[in-house]
């Protein structure tokens, strides 16, 4: 299964309050952190969700 890296790119300050928790569901904490998940339906409707503050690579 394919593996995706996930960089928190901008700020969730200022941002609306389920923004903020699917960024901290993902495990992201700082800009600039990345973090590797598997790819599966969930983290891609997360990322959907949050893809202005972040950047995604395939792995």
């Amino acid at each position: 299964m394919a593996k995706l890296k996930i960089t928190l790119t901008r700020s969730v300050i200022g941002r609306p309050q389920d923004q903020r928790e699917t960024v901290k569901a993902l495990g992201l904490h700082k800009v600039n952190q990345t973090v590797e998940h598997e790819d599966n339906a969930a983290i891609r409707g997360m990322i959907n969700k949050i893809d202005h503050l972040v950047s995604v690579q395939e792995h």
